[in-house]
């Protein structure tokens, strides 16, 4: 996911050679991690079951969805593989349906259920990026000329659930932020996700108003979104400063140590999305005077990025030492 919004902000911004190279990184991780997972749904069911019912780690299952969509875009903007596009694209909606109301059913009719405080963090917005990474790639499949009615219609209403996913989950992790008691150890990268879920919701909302001359069902609605996309926008903006506070305070007030987790992917992604969504917003809105932010805030992103992968190669190549 985060490889994927990095390499679309880098053809966006013309730096197209890392956007090729992030792109075979992409189509290397991507069957990697797909077989990790079958293995472990052949190998270990009844672990995935339990990982199903957890309130911490079960929305990690809505990263197939966002992962999957995220790639598809990613090869539509940088290769124009219109075909390979779809393709993920009915794949990523499937897999909506599966993980959806898997993940809601289960977490609802848990007999024992934790404490907000013990069950919810910043993860959950991953079904809110989820959702919108399903209209994110419907609107950059079919800019040209407008999909059937149906999925027109369908990608719509994808935009509002995603919206009302985050609108629904974010007061209960900001009353955990501000009302429960945080340790620095508790602020882990997955809270960046929620920016990263806002700002996703500004892209999709941002390239549903660049499809408006195109897609007649969009037409009628575009006063609405164009209200909805800024506030999504603005929220993002705001989380930044907040989050940084935050980082500060646990890693040079607490004085903890940075080191690599699998996690730190969740602030990464935030950074790219953020980076793509100022840049398709200020093209929505006609602005034009917020160019300056994505040009710069792409290099943030790839120095993070690269920061990660230096962390998750160490890490590896420390698992085989001690093996």
């Amino acid at each position: 996911m985060a490889t994927g919004v990095i390499s679309i902000a880098c053809e966006l911004l013309g730096l197209r050679p890392v956007a090729l190279g992030l792109v075979a990184f992409n189509w290397i991780a991507y069957p990697v991690l797909w077989m990790l997972t079958l293995i472990r749904v052949v190998r270990f069911p009844r672990l995935l079951m339990l990982d199903v019912f957890n309130h911490q780690r079960a929305p990690g299952f809505f990263t197939l969805v966002a992962g999957t969509c995220v790639l598809g875009t990613q090869n539509m903007i940088v290769l124009e593989a219109r075909g390979l596009a779809t393709t993920l694209w009915w794949l990523g909606l499937g897999l909506w349906f599966i993980v959806m109301y898997t993940f809601f059913t289960a977490v609802t009719v848990r007999a024992r259920k934790p404490t907000l405080a013990q069950g919810i963090n910043g993860a959950w917005l991953i079904a809110a990026v989820a959702t919108q990474s399903i209209v994110v790639l419907r609107a950059a499949i079919d800019t040209g000329a407008p999909p059937h009615e149906a999925i027109q219609f369908l990608t719509i209403t994808m935009f509002m659930i995603g919206s009302m996913l985050y609108l629904a989950i974010i007061p209960l992790i900001f009353y955990r932020l501000t009302f429960v008691a945080l340790s620095h150890a508790e602020f882990s990268p997955p809270y960046w996700i929620n920016m990263g879920a806002v700002a996703i919701s500004a892209l999709a909302g941002s390239l549903l108003l660049l499809q408006g001359d195109v897609w007649p069902l969009v037409g009628p609605l575009i006063p609405f979104i164009k209200g909805f996309t800024f506030f999504f926008w603005a929220t993002a903006t705001w989380w930044i400063p907040f989050l940084f506070a935050l980082m500060t305070w646990r890693y040079l007030w607490k004085r903890d140590r940075f080191r690599y987790e699998p996690a730190v992917w969740g602030m990464i992604f935030p950074l790219g999305m953020y980076t793509t969504s100022s840049l398709q917003f200020d093209r929505a809105m006609g602005y034009g005077f917020l160019d300056p932010l994505p040009e710069t805030l792409v290099f943030v992103a790839l120095a993070a990025w690269a920061l990660a992968v230096i962390g998750l190669v160490r890490r590896l190549v420390g698992m085989v030492v001690a093996a």
